[in-house]
């Protein structure tokens, strides 16, 4: 009696394993909540701290910057020597860090803690983004839009948990999130195990299957490469300008409280995870190209009119600029990855780590930029950042 064909499919590389896509999108839902403590804690760390809007920024460089810089090593180096069970430990360091958050007396405990927080970020997003894309089978898009979906709805939570709990109950509330962090470091021990069980055979075949395709030719990777680089500097420079400033804008344009910044701040970042859920299944259909162009320049319109708007237009303009804006990301790292499919790990923690790193020096930059001429007018001066999405018309074409 032969074996039962039912089980077969699941072991072969083109098989999409939802429960692993599932499973890693729930994990990037857990790291990003806790990472998303750092920028919606801000308004109370400033008024702890007696910090000044450079020193916010700074904040954020440490946090991305470390996130930016080791990223891509991690990434390559795990094309080489795959290190799934690597996800937990760097989920644990995230954890550690919220504790040191929790109990931050200085500005230098505050950067020492964010770096480790950015540690465990660098570990997580690479290799985790390598096994979504090992378990996607043919359909790449869905899996990128799915795992980062998780991550963005926990960016998006993490307002309404600095609003409900820390404003509520002080910087010493942060520790509590550590327990989310050992949650995740046993659901990311599973992911470890299909990986050990099932996924390194899907690796080498994927590697097979890559060498034998004909691939293009260096200098079309270098030129798709730094056309994408230049419209993820437009994407993440407008998008840190909303995660780490949004709420101060909101509260001195329009005079709101702490916690009704962030409950706006929330309702952007919920519409951020909603199109990231989009961009990935259309660019499966339509290709990625022309969601990168859309996606960046389309938004273009909102932002411009978006600093001269009242309060709740501005609400919901920048909802919808955050969506649209959302749905690019998906695509660039699948698109990156088609580009280069021997190197799928490495390219996505380069498309992480760069994202990240131009959120550290953008934040920083932005922060000394707001001490000197006030958060309005740096709003009004980065609505012109989505101009730069005409860089995707010059795209090669990476499907094939």
């Amino acid at each position: 009696m032969t074996s039962s064909p039912q089980t077969a499919p699941a072991h072969t590389p083109d098989t999409t394993v939802v429960p692993i896509i599932l499973a890693v999108a729930a994990g990037h839902f857990l790291n990003d909540l806790m990472q998303s403590l750092i920028p919606a804690a801000y308004p109370l760390l400033k008024q702890n701290l007696a910090l000044n809007f450079t020193q916010i920024g700074l904040i954020t460089f440490v946090f991305q910057g470390t996130a930016s810089i080791l990223q891509p090593l991690v990434g390559l180096y795990t094309d080489r020597r795959p290190m799934p069970y690597a996800l937990a430990a760097g989920m644990a360091s995230t954890g550690v860090g919220l504790v040191m958050l929790a109990h931050a007396s200085s500005f230098a405990m505050v950067l020492l803690s964010v770096a480790l927080i950015g540690l465990g970020s660098s570990i997580f997003h690479p290799e985790a983004s390598r096994i979504a894309r090992l378990a996607a089978g043919m359909r790449p898009g869905f899996a990128q839009s799915v795992f980062q979906v998780g991550g963005n709805a926990g960016s998006a939570l993490g307002p309404l948990a600095a609003a409900w709990i820390v404003l509520e109950r002080g910087q010493v509330s942060i520790e509590w999130f550590a327990g989310v962090a050992m949650v995740g470091m046993v659901l990311l021990a599973v992911v470890g195990r299909w990986y050990v069980q099932v996924g390194a055979g899907r690796a080498l075949a994927r590697k097979a299957r890559a060498r034998d395709a004909t691939a293009m030719p260096p200098g079309v990777v270098r030129f798709g490469m730094f056309m994408l680089l230049l419209l993820i500097f437009s994407k993440f420079l407008y998008s840190v300008s909303f995660s780490s400033y949004y709420a101060f804008y909101l509260m001195e344009r329009f005079q709101l409280t702490e916690g009704q910044a962030l409950n706006c701040l929330f309702i952007f970042l919920a519409a951020v995870a909603a199109g990231t859920i989009i961009g990935g299944p259309i660019g499966d259909r339509i290709g990625r190209r022309r969601v990168i162009l859309w996606s960046i320049l389309g938004i273009l319109p909102f932002t411009l009119v978006l600093p001269w708007l009242p309060l709740v237009p501005t609400v919901i303009v920048a909802a919808v600029a955050g969506l649209v804006l959302a749905s690019a990301f998906p695509a660039m790292v699948v698109y990156a990855q088609d580009l280069m499919p021997q190197h799928t790990g490495m390219v996505a923690g380069l498309m992480f780590g760069v994202a990240f790193g131009i959120a550290a020096f953008g934040a920083a930059g932005l922060g000394v930029l707001a001490d000197q001429i006030g958060i309005i007018a740096v709003y009004k001066i980065c609505a012109f950042l989505p101009l730069l999405g005409l860089a995707a018309f010059f795209l090669p074409d990476a499907r094939h």
